[in-house]
């Protein structure tokens, strides 16, 4: 019998099984303004009362509604399958199908949602208040719709939504041009040879994702197309730079008329200074975060811009007690 060679490679290990949902969401398509919105939810209406309205989860920038499936899991752990929850895919974002266009502007997304917070096919009542979770972009947008609709809303919650480093009217000619040259030469969005590709983008991103959270997520995040790639699904003009002038007098007048109680959480390893350097300080964030009446405040150890994927039972933790209150 010839012994094994030594210097023969070890066979790879078996990849990581993927995360499995506990709590797994429905799918279903709403029209709305000329769009087919993806909407993921979580349980039924006949879960509402007047205590736990309905928990609409709105995700940031380049990510999905799927994003939120590790939070829904850890809420669902600690207080029982008792919340109807909702997240969906913004336009241009996850399965949501549209109209073609080359640019997407922010005030569509409180129009959207607007809508959407009318649909009697989601459970939803325009005469109730929802509360309403967004992360980063998506925090945003809900901070703002807070202020300008204040009734539509029982509890606010803000995942590092911090906004934008506030823009100079000088500033308006060179975003303009550079927005017209995106037009001429559109963007395109990277592809990948199969989703262990785009597992391993998502954790180049934030190195905190275990295999299997990665995994899953990357199916969600991205999908085979005719060419045999793996495509996000994302619109390309999403890339475009903003050619608006971010205005914070403006977003502050929104956000002083918020009437609901906010909550604010972030991760303690995020560091805002890779995205916007020295033109957004620390100082000038707590001073927008003054305008809010009535905020409680976390930090989560350990987590970073993506807390609901690094640390979503603690996260957990915070929310149903912050939605539970009398």
């Amino acid at each position: 019998m010839t012994p094994a060679d030594p210097r023969a490679a070890a066979a790879p290990p078996p990849p990581a099984p993927l995360y499995q949902p506990q709590r797994p969401p429905r799918s279903q398509w709403v029209p709305v303004r000329g769009f087919e919105y993806h909407v993921r939810s979580w349980g039924d209406p006949s879960l509402v009362t007047p205590q736990r309205p309905p928990l609409v989860l709105a995700h940031g920038f380049m990510d999905i509604g799927a994003s939120f499936q590790f939070l829904v899991d850890a809420l669902a752990a600690q207080e029982g399958e008792r919340r109807y929850i909702l997240a969906m895919d913004w336009r241009g974002f996850g399965l949501t199908r549209g109209p073609a266009t080359d640019n997407f502007w922010f005030p569509d997304y409180l129009g959207d949602l607007d809508a959407l917070l009318s649909l009697a096919p989601l459970g939803l009542d325009p005469k109730s208040p929802v509360d309403l979770l967004g992360h980063s972009m998506g925090g945003n947008v809900a901070m703002t719709y807070a202020g300008v609709q204040p009734a539509r809303v029982r509890r606010l919650v803000n995942i590092e939504g911090y906004g934008l480093p506030r823009g100079q009217a000088e500033e308006a000619p060179s975003r303009l041009a550079r927005w017209l040259n995106h037009l001429r030469h559109p963007h395109g969005l990277r592809p990948y040879a199969d989703a262990k590709g785009v597992q391993t983008r998502l954790q180049e991103n934030n190195p905190r994702l275990s295999d299997a959270r990665a995994g899953w997520l990357a199916r969600q995040w991205a999908a085979p197309g005719e060419d045999g790639l793996w495509h996000i699904l994302a619109h390309p003009a999403h890339k475009n730079i903003n050619p608006l002038i971010y205005r914070v007098e403006e977003v502050l007048a929104c956000w002083a008329r918020i009437t609901a109680p906010v909550l604010w959480v972030e991760g303690a390893d995020s560091e805002t200074s890779h995205w916007w350097g020295d033109r957004f300080p620390r100082a000038e964030f707590e001073a927008r975060l003054a305008a809010v009446g009535s905020l409680e405040r976390h930090t989560l150890a350990q987590a970073g811009h993506m807390l609901h994927h690094d640390q979503p039972d603690v996260l957990a933790r915070h929310l149903r007690a912050f939605l539970d209150l009398p």
